[in-house]
């Protein structure tokens, strides 16, 4: 059976219309696909860009916040926009963002890191970890409580979230409460069965691109050995100490094994682990079909979980 008999059938019209990422070809037209018209802005949710220092400079980071507050301090997340590690822009996410604000009643800062090619590991894990950093130092200036910090993302998004886990454990801090990498991007070895599995090229993300995107990522890394977990976090030795974790994945998704073997040693290493599998979908679906009752479903499930886990 052909992936595309396999999607549901009210996912199936975008893949007819979707054109597929062309990264080695045309990598700005490709990063095009991920912008489109600005949203309207929600009048319960303010929103500021602002520069913050950082290793390479100056960072863009975006803020939103209830526009009505009182003077209590709300729980925060960082959050880290997908697009494999060589696309995607916070201004992509504004609409998931408000809607985390006003479900978790919540600070929400996301970042934007820098991307390969041009900028490759360990630029982006560097820019996020100065992120959570800046937010959790800057917490009397954004009205935030230092007990409840979450991280967030999706796709390489989602990779990131996992990597700065990692390393926030490893350097003692910033203190999460909570981690939420949405069908991440995690492991760079492409040996599982559904990353042989997706190769159409209208999946929204197919074997040629995970391949292409690695190696953008990697600086064209030829070496299998020694790879730092920040930058694969499926290498990682040990996920013991890891904050509680929410996570979820299509069936038709590429990432469909990596993470379930990354839930499987989470539960094992005795992280708190609450984890969903979605037949009949492919990967980021909710976003490219977000009318479709799965996946309103599915980001209602998602939003939902944040919402518990930075209000214990």
């Amino acid at each position: 059976m052909d992936f595309e008999s396999r999607v549901l059938p009210e996912l199936r019209s975008v893949l007819a219309e979707f054109p597929g990422f062309q990264l080695e070809e045309n990598l700005e037209l490709s990063r095009s696909y991920l912008t489109g018209p600005p949203i309207e802005k929600s009048e319960h949710v303010h929103t500021t860009s602002r520069m913050i220092p950082s290793v390479a400079g100056e960072m863009l980071v975006k803020i939103y916040e209830p526009a009505q507050r009182t003077g209590a301090k709300l729980p925060a997340l960082l959050w880290i926009h997908g697009g494999g590690y060589v696309m995607g822009h916070p201004d992509m996410d504004d609409a998931l963002c408000e809607r985390f604000v006003q479900a978790a009643k919540c600070v929400v800062v996301s970042v934007d890191y820098r991307l390969a090619p041009e900028h490759p590991y360990p630029a982006a894990i560097d820019d996020c970890y100065t992120a959570l950093t800046w937010m959790t130092d800057e917490a009397e200036l954004l009205g935030i409580d230092l007990d409840r910090v979450a991280i967030a993302g999706a796709s390489g998004g989602g990779g990131l979230t996992a990597a700065l886990a990692l390393m926030a454990r490893d350097k003692g801090g910033p203190a999460l409460i909570f981690q939420m990498p949405l069908y991440p991007m995690i492991d760079d070895r492409n040996i599982t069965a559904s990353s042989h599995e997706i190769t159409a090229d209208n999946a929204t993300w197919n074997r040629t691109n995970n391949l292409t995107a690695w190696n953008m990522y990697q600086g064209n890394r030829t070496e299998d050995s020694g790879l730092s977990p920040y930058a694969v976090p499926s290498r990682a030795e040990s996920l013991a100490g890891l904050p509680p974790t929410y996570t979820c994945v299509g069936q038709l998704d590429l990432f469909r094994d990596e993470t379930i073997e990354y839930v499987t040693r989470l539960a094992q290493a005795g992280v708190d682990v609450e984890f969903h599998l979605y037949p009949g979908t492919f990967h980021s679906f909710e976003v490219m079909v977000p009318q479709a009752e799965i996946s309103q479903r599915v980001s209602n499930s998602y939003v939902d979980a944040l919402a518990r886990a930075l209000h214990p």
